[in-house]
């Protein structure tokens, strides 16, 4: 059964451009996208201005022209398309699940306050749902979809080693060199020493599959904040991050650090969901 892509769409530029990221990934996967649109309550406020029983065929003749526009670029793989209804992020998840993806991409406008699609309110709703990995994408931001470089933070938690797999295999589909990261957010000596332990143990999981990489450690206040300030500066494609990560003081009043990464990140966010049967590294 071939590998598949699943990407959340709404026909907004936001979800294209999601779609165009999916896209380059597919292409060097060797893999499938599968499109979703899903019905829901407030369509008519958002993309559409046709009559509510016009409205299914209206997004199957986008999906027609997008696959038409599209398809060329996956060299034989498929390019498919389902319309969904219900809830949006529940309904984009349930297809992740059913196709077995490999990876979810969506697009995000971010927490501007204001948010015109359904896509920009769902995507931290997929993220924190989602059992499959999770790219995120801002609207309206212009970021190079090869993906040279890719920022992997680590903190003190076990769980944050469960994003080798997936970094690994994308960088090596793009030759990527990953920037390993030590997150330094206390001054205890054994939370120091097991982060250190940490990043030599991907080190090590690098060596062995051939991937690129370099070593930083950073002192951390807001993991979100210094990842961020680390990936503009080096001109970073992807932050991979897990989807729970180190409880700070700060959480309180900022929300988690994935959703703060997932809402201002100018920069596509690989979100990873802890898996509590994977196996760690001694």
């Amino acid at each position: 059964m071939n590998k598949t892509l699943v990407v959340g769409i709404d026909f907004s530029d936001c979800s294209i451009n999601a779609l165009e990221h999916a896209i380059t990934i597919a292409q060097k996967a060797r893999s499938g996208v599968t499109m979703v649109w899903v019905n829901h309550l407030d369509y008519s406020k958002e993309i559409f201005s046709v009559e509510p029983k016009q409205l299914i065929k209206e997004v199957e003749g986008r999906f027609e022209k997008m696959i038409r526009k599209y398809k060329k670029e996956l060299h034989g793989m498929p390019l498919e398309f389902q319309i969904r209804k219900g809830r949006v992020y529940k309904e984009v998840c349930a297809v992740g699940e059913e196709l077995d993806a490999f990876m979810i991409v969506i697009g995000t406008h971010g927490s501007s306050g204001f948010e015109e699609f359904w896509i920009g309110s769902n995507a931290n709703r997929v993220v924190s749902s989602s059992k499959r990995p999770v790219i995120t994408i801002r609207g309206g931001i212009d970021v190079e979809s090869n993906l040279n470089k890719i920022v992997m933070p680590f903190d003190s938690t076990k769980e944050t080693r469960q994003k080798l797999p997936i970094t690994a295999l994308l960088a090596r589909y793009f030759n990527s060199e990953v920037h390993i990261v030590g997150m330094f957010t206390s001054s205890l000596d054994d939370i120091r020493y097991r982060i250190r332990n940490y990043v030599a143990q991907a080190e090590d999981y690098f060596k062995e599959n051939d991937v690129r990489y370099t070593v930083s450690f950073l002192e951390s206040d807001n993991i979100t904040e210094t990842t961020l300030n680390y990936a503009k500066k080096i001109e970073a494609n992807l932050i991979a991050i897990m989807t729970e990560q180190e409880t700070e003081l700060s959480n309180l009043w900022l929300g988690p650090y994935s959703s703060q990464m997932v809402n201002h990140s100018p920069i596509p966010v690989l979100s990873i969901h802890p898996d509590k049967g994977f196996l760690y590294y001694t």
